[in-house]
C-alpha cells in the first residue's frame, strides 16, 4: 500500500498536468477563431459609408467598372485614349459592347477646364488656357475650341485622335470637380468683370454634355466614392 500512494498521487498530477493543457490549448482556439471571425466579411468590420449622392455611381450600367483620374490636360487626353482602347479590346476579345462597360473619366485641377463644350473655349479660351496650362500646339495660342473634340490633330494631342464627342456615343461618363471649376470661375470672373458665381453656373451648364458629365463636389471626393463602388482605378 505504501508503494500505491505515491503511484496514484502521480497519475493524479498526471491528470492535472492534461487537464490545465487541454483547458489552455481550447482558449488558445477561441481566441483565434475569434478573432479570424472578425477580419471576416459581415462580421461588423469596416465597410465604407453610402451617400445618397453618390449613388449615381451604382446607376451606371456595365459589367466591367473603371475610372480614369486625371489631373491635366495631357493626363485627360491619353484617359481619352485608353478608354477607347478598354472599349475596343473589350469588343473584339472579349465580344462585349459598350453598354456592358461602366467607363468614368474624372476631370479635376488642371483638367477640368477641358470638360467644357466649344461655346465655354470659344467664349473664355484664354483663361481656360492660362488655367489649364493648355495651348494650341499647331498656333501655339489659346484655343478657341475644345480641342479634344478635333479630328484634325492625330498624334500632336494625347487623346491620339479619341474625341469626346466619340466617347460620349460609347456611354463615357464625365465626373468634373466643382472645387477646379470654381477656381476657373473665379479667374475669369476677375479678368471680365464678373461674379464668380455667376460664371460658376455658366461653366456647369455647359459641360461637355448635359447627360453624360456631372459637376461633382470635388474630383478627389470622386475618385475615392468610384473605388468603394468597385470602379477600378486607372491613373494617367
Amino acid at each position: 500500500m505504501a508503494e500505491l500512494i505515491p503511484s496514484l498521487s502521480g497519475r493524479r498530477s498526471f491528470l492535472a498536468r492534461v487537464s490545465a493543457g487541454a483547458a489552455a490549448f481550447a482558449a488558445t482556439l477561441a481566441t483565434g477563431a475569434a478573432a479570424a471571425q472578425a477580419q471576416t466579411p459581415g462580421s461588423g468590420g469596416w465597410r465604407p459609408a453610402r451617400h445618397e449622392k453618390d449613388d449615381w455611381l451604382d446607376q451606371l450600367p456595365g459589367k466591367h467598372r473603371v475610372v480614369f483620374d486625371t489631373t491635366a490636360s495631357d493626363a485627360l487626353g491619353e484617359a481619352l485614349a485608353f478608354a477607347g482602347n478598354f472599349i475596343r479590346v473589350n469588343r473584339t476579345e472579349y465580344d462585349l459592347q459598350s453598354s456592358d462597360l461602366a467607363i468614368l473619366v474624372i476631370a479635376r485641377h488642371r483638367s477640368s477646364g477641358l470638360a467644357l463644350n466649344d461655346r465655354m473655349w470659344e467664349k473664355y479660351g484664354q483663361q481656360l488656357s492660362a488655367r489649364t496650362q493648355f495651348i494650341d500646339p499647331k498656333t501655339k495660342e489659346p484655343p478657341a475650341s475644345n480641342l479634344f473634340n478635333s479630328t484634325e490633330y492625330g498624334s500632336l494631342l494625347s487623346n491620339r485622335g479619341n474625341t469626346l464627342d466619340k466617347l460620349l456615343q460609347q456611354g463615357v461618363q464625365f465626373a468634373v470637380c466643382g472645387v477646379a471649376t470654381r477656381g476657373v470661375a473665379g479667374a475669369i470672373a476677375e479678368a471680365t468683370g464678373q461674379k464668380t458665381d455667376d460664371v460658376f453656373a455658366e461653366l456647369g451648364a455647359n459641360l461637355i454634355s448635359s447627360s453624360q458629365a456631372r459637376l461633382v463636389t470635388a474630383g478627389i471626393v470622386a475618385v475615392n466614392r468610384a473605388q468603394e463602388r468597385g470602379y477600378s482605378l486607372v491613373t494617367t
